[in-house]
């Protein structure tokens, strides 16, 4: 009789075998316009992405490194994978671009930026594995609805009916580990970029240079502010609705603004696409 109750558990811990997602069930009078509005944004997201490729890979002014890795940012905001080292990378690309820029095309040389791009998704890939080996080898046997709108990391641990505060404690310090010393890398590339601009004797320089790394900036304060307020807070202060809302911006907002911030604000960028687009009239006419 003693065993009977962990008989039980052990028999239910294979009861959840899929999960629901709750989303933004709790505004049903706002389902449809969410709705619309979601995907209108995806939409625009992910025709804006595969244009900016395409005009980076058919347009030959555009073959330097700065631009190849933007257009591995926008194939990654398509796949979610790695954004956190890819940040990383292209701050260690324009800090070599100011710091060193008679060695620029021999540090950053294609072998050289292949390797660099294959290491940012094979981390991406590796993080993401053993956090989705941690979560899901855990048994789930209580609620299967998961208090988010895609299936994040402690919105599914919650849901395990076994002890997970170790599990808990190993994936946040893996996530501290990915964001703060990304963070950090990119804060000292800034240093050294700074210290470098400041050395501009033209004033018209050095608000060029400042200008032209405002808009990776503003990426990075906007990325790693959401990762951090999501990833690197204490469980204590977790609400599920400040999630969702911040996850809304992480996930949706932010991949929408990242052709704009990036490239459209880029006279290199337009003056390529007016050119591609040219050449796209005068083949179909």
């Amino acid at each position: 009789m003693d065993g009977a109750p962990e008989k039980q558990q052990e028999n239910a811990t294979w009861l959840v075998t899929e999960f629901v997602l709750v989303g933004f069930s709790n505004l049903p009078h706002l389902r449809y316009t969410l709705f619309g509005l979601f995907f209108l944004t995806y939409l625009v997201t992910l025709s804006g992405n595969i244009t900016i490729i395409i005009i980076i890979q058919v347009d030959r002014t555009l073959h330097t490194p700065m631009y190849r890795f933007l257009a591995v940012l926008f194939l990654r905001d398509l796949l979610h994978v790695a954004k956190c080292f890819l940040l990383t990378l292209m701050g260690y690309d324009r800090y070599v671009a100011i710091c060193h820029p008679l060695r620029y095309s021999v540090i950053m040389r294609p072998t050289v930026c292949l390797r660099l791009g294959a290491l940012v998704f094979c981390s991406g890939f590796s993080v993401a594995s053993i956090e989705t080996s941690m979560i899901f080898s855990s048994p789930f046997c209580s609620s299967n609805r998961v208090e988010h709108f895609f299936c994040d990391i402690a919105p599914v641990l919650k849901l395990s009916c076994s002890e997970s505060a170790g599990k808990a404690l190993a994936i946040f310090f893996l996530s501290v580990l990915v964001v703060l010393v990304s963070f950090l890398l990119v804060l000292l590339s800034y240093a050294f970029i700074v210290a470098a601009i400041v050395r501009i004797p033209s004033a018209a320089g050095r608000r060029k240079a400042f200008s032209t790394r405002v808009a990776h900036l503003t990426v990075v304060i906007v990325h790693f502010g959401c990762a951090s307020i999501i990833y690197l807070r204490p469980e204590s202060g977790a609400r599920p609705e400040q999630d969702r809302l911040v996850a809304v911006f992480y996930t949706v907002v932010t991949p929408l603004l990242n052709p704009v911030v990036y490239t459209l604000r880029n006279k290199e960028v337009r003056v390529a696409l007016r050119r591609t687009l040219g050449r796209s009239r005068g083949v179909f006419q």
